[in-house]
C-alpha cells in the first residue's frame, strides 16, 4: 500500500480536518466492500474445498483483495483466476445432461446426481464405475474436469468440454490407451499432483509420501492468486500494518518478490523442477531446468513443435536479446495484450524508435501496404499472424510461436518448417510463396541466417552437422538457447572428438550454453568428462550444477575427482533436491536409479529403478535400467525376469522386445530370443541395429537364408549404417549370393570412398557377377 494513496483516503475520509491515521484492517475492510463482487467468484468457491492450507509465509488470499481493490478486478477476469475451481454450477461449463460421448475407442457419459457432477467411464482397472468430478480445470477453450481416486490422487479425464463448440472431445491420439497404462485417464500421465500441480493453483504443495504411495497436497488458494507471482504475502501484511502504524519507521522492503519475466517462465516453460516448491523472486534457472532446442520438441529452425509453451521459443528471439519482457506486450493482471491488432507492435516498430530501444533500433514503417503486401486490415495485414505463427495443441488450444520469425517457405520446402505463408493459404505450395517474396522484397531473403540447416542434418544423425553446428556454437550473435543446444546435438553426434567444443562451452557466461555443455558431456567418454566440465560441479546456476553431477556421477570410481570432490558432494546435494521434489516422477528416479549405479551403490540403485516402476508400470526406461542393473551384476536370469515382466506391461515398444532378445540369448533360449528379436525388427523396422542383431541371431542357429532376407538390397542405396552393410556382405557371402551382394558393398564403399579393402571387395564382385560365379 503506497503512502500517496493511504494520503489521499486519509483526506477523502476527513475534509478540511488533520488526516486521521487509519488502521489497515479498517482500510481494508472498506475496501473488502469495493471488491467483494469481484472475489466473490473465488471466495465463495474455495469455502468448499478440503485442501486449502494457509502455508507458512502466506496469507489468505482474500487478505490480498481487500487492500488491493483493482488489481483485484482486473485479475478475476483473466484466465489465470480461473486456473481451476471447485466443480459447482458456476464453475462447470460441460453438458452433464446425461450426455454419451462414444468416440475413438473411448466411451463415458456425463450426469448430474444430487447437484454433483459425475462421469461413468473405464476405471483403472479396466471396469466401467462413476465418478464424481471434483474440480474443473481451465475454462476456455476448453476445460478439463479432476476426479478423486482416492489415496490423494486427482486425475484429469482426458474427455474435455471444448468451450466455443459447446461439445466434448477426446484429448487423445490413436488408439485408446490400456488402462493402467501412462496416458490412461487413470494413468500418471494424467495425475493433477504431477503433472499440473504446479501452475493452476496458489503455492501449491505435492506432499508425495513414498512409503505409501500416497498424496496429501494442499495450496494456499484453489486457483491461482496474487500470491502465485507474489509470493508469500505475510510479510507484506506486516509491513503495510507498520507503515500504516507509523510510515516514517516502516521497513523499505514491501515484503514482496520482484515480478519479472522469470516469474511467467516458472510456469510458460517446457522444464523440469529443481527444487520443492516455488518461490517467486528467484532466478529461474535455480528452480528450474529448461528444455533445449531437441528434435520432436522444436522444428529445425526453432519453431515450436511439441506442447513447449513460450519459454524456448522467446529466448531465440531479437525481442528477448534487445530486453523485452513479457509486459511490455501483456497486462499482468489482466492476462491480455496491451493493445489491439498491429498497434502493439507498433509500440516500438514505430518510424521512430523508442528510446529504449534505440540500440536496437526497431524504428520502420511495417503497418503500411507496402511492407505486409496485404490490404490494409485484413488478416494478412496483421504482425502477429506472419511473425507469430499459430499451432494447435489438445486440439482445440491455438498458441503463437513466440520466436517472432521471419516466414521462410524455402526452408519448409526442404525441412517441413512451418511458415506462416501456406499456412494461411492452404492451397499454395512453398515454390509459389517463395516467387511472391522474390517480387515484393528481392532474393536477400532467403539468405538470411538460419539455425535449421545445422539441426535439420544433426536431427538426422548426419555428421556434416557438426561443422555447421560448430558456427553457431561459436557465434556470440546467437542466442544462448541455441548455442547451449548446438553443443549439445555436436557431442551427440561427435563424442570424443568434439570434447574440446564442450570445454569451452562450459566456460561460457551464457547459463545456457553451460547448461548445453553440461548435458552434452553424457555423450563424452567417461574418462573426458571431468577435463570438459568439471568446473560446473561448483557453477553459479542449479540447473547447470545438476546436469553436471549426473554426467560425472557414471563412473564407478571418484578418485578421479581429486580437489573437486567436495564441489562434487555439493552438486549431489542439489541432484537429492532434484530427486525429493519430484518423489513422484517415474523418470527422475530412473535417473536417480541410474547416478546410483554409476556411483556403485547396486541396492539403492536397484530400490530406485523400481519405485520408478511403482509410479509407473508402463515407463519402459526405468524397467529396461533394472535389467541392465541385472544384467551387469552377473544375473542373467533376473535380467531376463525383468525383460519379460516388461514385456508383459509394454508388448508393442521394440526395445524391450530387442533387450528381452539379448538377455534370453544369454540365457542361451535361442529360438525365445530370436521370436523377440524379430518382434523388434517388426515393431520398428528401420532401426538397423535391430535388424543386424536378429540376422547375426538367425545365422548363428544355421537359419542363414533367413538371415540375408532381413536385407532388401533396394535400400542398400540410402543406407548409412557401415556396421549393417557389413553383416549384410558378410552373410550374402556365405551363402554366395554374389549380385546382391554387390549392391550393399558399393552402398559400403559410397560410405567409404577411401578404403581399399571395400574398393577391392567391390572389384572382385563385380568380376564374380560378370563371370556369373
Amino acid at each position: 500500500m503506497s503512502g500517496p494513496w493511504l494520503s489521499r483516503v486519509r483526506s477523502n475520509l476527513c475534509p478540511g480536518r488533520k488526516p486521521v491515521l487509519w488502521t489497515v484492517s479498517a482500510l481494508c475492510w472498506l475496501n473488502a466492500l469495493a471488491v467483494s463482487a469481484a472475489a466473490a467468484e473465488n471466495s465463495e468457491a474455495s469455502t468448499s474445498d478440503s485442501l486449502i492450507a494457509v502455508h507458512d509465509g502466506f496469507v489468505d488470499e482474500k487478505t490480498c483483495a481487500a487492500c488491493h481493490a483493482d488489481q483485484a478486478a482486473a485479475f478475476a477476469k483473466s484466465h489465470h483466476a480461473k486456473a481451476m475451481a471447485v466443480a459447482d454450477d458456476r464453475s462447470v461449463l460441460g453438458n452433464f445432461n446425461n450426455i454419451q460421448f462414444d468416440r475413438d475407442g473411448v466411451a463415458a457419459s456425463f450426469f448430474r446426481r444430487n447437484d454433483r457432477f459425475f462421469v461413468r467411464t473405464e476405471g483403472p482397472d479396466g471396469k466401467q464405475a462413476d465418478y464424481e468430478v471434483k474440480y474443473t480445470f481451465a475454462y476456455e477453450p476448453l476445460q478439463q474436469y479432476l476426479v478423486d481416486l482416492g489415496g490423494g490422487r486427482l486425475q484429469a479425464l482426458d474427455i474435455a468440454w471444448d468451450s466455443q463448440k459447446q461439445e466434448w472431445f477426446w484429448l487423445g491420439e490413436g488408439s485408446a490407451p490400456r488402462p493402467g497404462s501412462t496416458f490412461h485417464w487413470t494413468g500418471p500421465f494424467y495425475r493433477w499432483n504431477r503433472t499440473c500441480i504446479d501452475c493452476h493453483s496458489t503455492d501449491p504443495q505435492t506432499n508425495f509420501q513414498p512409503q505409501e504411495n500416497e498424496y496429501k497436497s494442499s495450496y494456499v488458494a484453489t486457483s491461482i492468486g496474487c500470491q502465485s507471482c507474489h509470493g508469500g504475502g505475510a510479510k507484506h501484511v506486516e509491513w503495510a500494518r507498520a507503515k500504516a502504524a507509523n510510515a516514517s519507521a516502516a521497513a523499505t522492503d514491501s515484503g514482496l518478490a520482484k515480478v519479472d519475466a522469470n516469474t511467467c517462465f516458472a510456469c510458460h516453460a517446457r522444464r523440469i523442477r529443481l527444487v520443492d516448491g516455488y518461490r517467486p523472486g528467484g532466478a529461474f534457472l535455480d528452480q528450474f531446468s529448461p528444455a533445449l532446442l531437441r528434435s520432436g520438441l522444436y522444428f529445425p529452425d526453432g519453431q515450436i513443435l511439441d506442447e513447449v509453451f513460450e519459454y524456448g521459443s522467446f529466448q531465440q528471439s531479437k525481442m528477448a536479446k534487445a530486453g523485452v519482457t513479457c509486459f511490455d506486450c501483456h497486462r499482468p493482471h489482466e492476462g491480455t495484450v496491451k493493445a489491439e491488432g498491429n498497434a502493439l507492435c507498433t509500440q516500438c516498430h514505430a518510424e521512430t524508435a523508442p528510446e529504449r530501444f534505440a540500440g536496437n533500433d526497431p524504428s520502420g514503417a511495417f503497418d503500411t501496404p507496402a511492407h505486409t503486401h496485404h490490404p490494409q486490415g485484413s488478416s494478412g495485414a496483421l504482425c502477429a499472424n506472419c511473425h507469430m505463427p499459430e499451432r494447435t495443441y489438445m486440439k482445440v488450444d491455438s498458441r503463437r510461436d513466440h520466436s517472432f520469425v521471419v516466414p521462410r517457405p524455402d526452408l519448409s520446402a526442404l525441412y517441413g518448417t512451418p511458415n506462416a505463408c501456406t499456412s494461411c493459404h492452404a492451397g499454395q505450395t512453398n515454390a509459389r510463396a517463395s516467387e511472391h517474396l522474390d517480387r515484393w522484397y528481392g532474393k536477400a531473403w532467403r539468405e538470411r541466417p538460419t539455425i535449421a540447416h545445422a539441426f535439420s542434418r544433426a536431427a538426422q544423425n548426419d555428421v556434416a552437422a557438426i561443422e555447421k553446428l560448430r558456427r553457431l556454437l561459436t557465434d556470440r550473435e546467437q542466442p544462448g538457447i541455441v548455442r547451449g543446444s548446438a553443443i549439445a546435438e555436436m557431442t551427440r553426434l561427435g563424442g570424443a572428438a568434439t570434447a574440446a567444443e564442450v570445454n569451452t562451452a562450459a566456460a561460457d557466461p551464457d547459463p545456457l550454453v553451460r547448461l548445453g555443455a553440461a548435458e552434452a558431456a553424457e555423450n563424452l567418454p567417461s574418462e573426458l568428462r571431468l577435463a570438459a566440465i568439471g568446473g560446473l560441479l561448483g557453477d553459479k546456476t542449479r540447473a547447470v550444477r545438476v546436469a553436471a553431477v549426473r554426467a560425472l556421477g557414471t563412473t564407478q570410481s571418484l578418485d578421479f575427482l581429486g580437489d573437486q570432490r567436495r564441489a562434487f558432494d555439493a552438486a549431489v546435494d542439489d541432484l537429492r533436491a532434484y530427486v525429493e521434489a519430484n518423489a513422484d516422477v517415474a523418470e527422475a528416479q530412473s535417473t536417480y536409479g541410474s547416478f546410483l549405479f554409476g556411483q556403485g551403490r547396486t541396492d539403492e540403485a536397484e530400490k530406485a529403478f523400481r519405485q520408478a516402476v511403482t509410479l509407473d508400470p508402463t515407463f519402459s526406461g526405468a524397467r529396461i535400467n533394472l535389467a541392465e542393473l541385472y544384467r551387469a551384476s552377473g544375473n542373467n536370469e533376473k535380467s531376463e525376469q525383468a525383460y519379460a515382466e516388461a514385456v508383459a506391461a509394454n508388448p508393442d515398444l521394440a526395445d524391450l522386445r530387442y533387450g528381452h532378445g539379448l538377455s534370453l540369448v544369454r540365457q542361451k533360449a535361442m529360438p525365445e530370443a530370436i521370436e523377440e528379436l524379430e518382434a523388434a525388427v517388426r515393431l520398428e523396422p528401420a532401426n538397423t541395429r535391430y535388424r543386424m542383431t536378429a540376422a547375426i541371431a538367425l545365422d548363428a542357429v544355421g537359419r542363414t537364408e533367413d538371415a540375408f532376407g532381413l536385407f532388401d538390397p533396394v535400400d542398400a542405396g540410402g543406407a548409412t549404417d557401415a556396421d549393417l552393410l557389413g553383416t549384410a556382405i558378410q552373410i550374402g557371402l556365405k551363402l554366395g549370393r554374389y549380385a546382391e551382394t554387390l549392391e550393399f558393398a558399393e552402398a559400403l564403399a559410397r560410405l567409404r570412398p577411401n578404403d581399399a579393402p571395400t574398393a577391392e571387395l567391390v572389384r572382385q564382385l563385380q568380376d564374380a557377377v560378370q563371370h556369373g560365379r
